[in-house]
């Protein structure tokens, strides 16, 4: 006998081919019905043999595409009757926000396969992606997530584009950053003094390309800002870039073509491998090798290890096919500055860092670094957590489903606010020191962005203890303007309290003896410590 079960999926379900991976999986098992997208996840109404919907509802679990991550599926049954002709893919509702933003994703081997491919009409094209890759966070202004909520609301879809945008069997449906040479972004070189052509033969990202390999410093356009590139085996590029950039010391970040190369210059388990190639595509930490070719030595002074990433975007991918050897990928800043991200950012705090900006017109919405990680005893440690990573939510331990929605603004340095509510915790990507002040103003507008994408008002704002932190005192302003609790933290207590939270030790967990040896924190009485049992 047949039945109607309506389902609610909650979880990072939108922007990841939920919605056609469920249509095509109701018309294989012959089911009528409907899905959508709201504020709270995705909403299946479907009508089936009784016995088949049990298998229906396990598979949407067992085989949900890549990106997805399934929190919770709920079903009830339905009194109505099926809607006539089959199953449809509806337009997104809005409402109470629930749902989490999807963190941005490296180029699956789809897409990576289509810009390598002379025949195909994305050949070389480096803004190609699908459901299972490319922007996310960094292109979103609201949710639910749709094309008209991102950066790419003013690129109009062609007609090819708009035929794989619409047509659920193909992995492109929806995928809201679709473009293709004919109607999406393009890429393009400038100089001091403006724009300029590439060398006969050549497109933008080979002259690029082509720079680098001849020692020039590159200011490059990614996915979450800009990096400043230079050939990681040419001593003087990397001292110049050293020098011009203020930064003495700090090892730089490198890029190489592929997992190989890595291995020529690095120590690389199957664990750390795994993470290179992962979606998230962080910066890993490996060690390095001691008979390797050779690096400039100013890439990591001091240092026995190295930061890898492989190529993320089909931009890096392409830039990265004309260099023998890693290039150094910085961030796009001067020194102790925000990462830049927008054109006219690059051309003025970059001016006298590059020589040269590889620059494209999709605009950036929301910054993000690169996320470092580094694999400990087989286990991975994220020491930076931004893109890939940011904002997918971390789920807290048992007893605090019921917690008040709670802002936590952070600390001074490194700072990540977080929200927490409903169970989990929302981290921003990492921002930075508070006492810059182009800085603050990202973390005050990344506060914003947060409260709307996630439609969350805070019920008590915590802070750090230390009253000069500048968290601190904002924290304290907003709480005071909307008349709203205020709970001060002990440093090392929140270090401790966040040790308890990752091993998913429960809130009314027996007291545990914790060690913070970070450096400095307010104590109890008032007075600085540098640790603390």
């Amino acid at each position: 006998m047949d039945k109607g079960l309506h389902i609610r999926v909650r979880g990072l379900v939108q922007g990841v081919g939920f919605r056609p991976f469920v249509w095509r999986l109701a018309r294989e098992c012959g089911f009528g019905g409907d899905v959508l997208n709201d504020g709270g996840g995705v909403v299946i109404r479907v009508w089936g043999e009784a016995g088949r919907l049990e298998a229906f509802l396990r598979r949407l679990e067992s085989d949900a595409p890549p990106l997805a991550r399934i929190d919770n599926v709920v079903s009830a049954g339905l009194d109505t009757g099926p809607p006539n002709g089959g199953f449809h893919i509806l337009q997104s509702e809005t409402g109470v926000i629930e749902t989490g933003v999807v963190p941005d994703a490296a180029i699956c081997p789809d897409c990576l396969a289509d810009i390598q491919d002379p025949a195909n009409r994305r050949y070389r094209y480096p803004f190609t992606n699908c459901t299972h890759c490319g922007p996310r966070l960094s292109i979103i202004r609201a949710i639910p997530y749709d094309r008209g909520h991102t950066s790419m609301a003013e690129f109009t879809l062609c007609a090819p584009c708009r035929e794989e945008y619409e047509n659920p069997a193909d992995r492109r449906f929806h995928a809201q950053p679709n473009a293709c040479p004919d109607c999406g972004p393009h890429v393009w070189l400038e100089d001091e003094e403006g724009g300029i052509a590439p060398e006969a033969g050549e497109d933008a990202i080979e002259a690029a390309s082509r720079l680098i390999r001849q020692g020039f410093i590159v200011a490059v356009k990614g996915i979450g800002g800009f990096h400043l590139a230079c050939d990681g085996g040419n001593d003087a590029a990397v001292n110049t870039l050293r020098a011009r950039k203020h930064r003495y010391d700090k090892p730089f970040a490198l890029m190489a073509v592929d997992a190989p190369m890595i291995e020529s210059y690095a120590e690389l388990d199957a664990k750390s491998r795994q993470w290179l190639e992962d979606a998230a595509s962080p910066v890993v930490i490996l060690p390095v090798k001691p008979q390797r070719p050779p690096l400039a030595a100013g890439v990591a002074p001091g240092q026995d290890t190295l930061g890898f990433m492989l190529p993320y975007t089909p931009l890096h991918h392409l830039l990265m096919q004309g260099l023998d050897r890693p290039a150094v990928m910085t961030s796009g800043n001067r020194s102790d500055e925000p990462q830049c991200i927008t054109n006219d950012e690059a051309r003025v705090h970059l001016a006298a860092i590059a020589d040269y900006w590889l620059m494209h017109d999709r605009d950036i919405v929301n910054r993000l670094d690169d996320s470092v990680v580094r694999v400990v005893d087989r286990h991975m440690r994220v020491l930076r957590r931004a893109r890939g990573f940011a904002p997918a939510p971390i789920k807290l331990p048992p007893g605090f489903a019921d917690a008040r929605n709670i802002l936590a603004m952070g600390a001074e340095l490194k700072n990540t606010f977080c929200l927490i509510g409903r169970g989990q915790a929302v981290l921003f990507a990492h921002i930075g020191d508070l006492e810059d002040a182009a800085i603050h103003g990202e973390y005050l507008k990344a506060l914003e962005l947060y409260r709307r994408l996630f439609d969350f008002e805070p019920e008590v704002i915590s802070v750090d203890m230390h009253p000069g932190y500048h968290s601190s005192a904002l924290g304290a302003q907003m709480a005071a303007r909307d008349d709203l609790p205020l709970i001060k933290v002990q440093h090392h207590h929140a270090h401790i309290a966040a040790c308890m939270a990752e091993y998913a030790l429960p809130l009314d967990s027996a007291p545990v003896l914790g060690i913070a040896l970070d450096g400095l924190g307010l104590g109890e009485d008032g007075q600085l410590w540098g640790g603390e049992f």
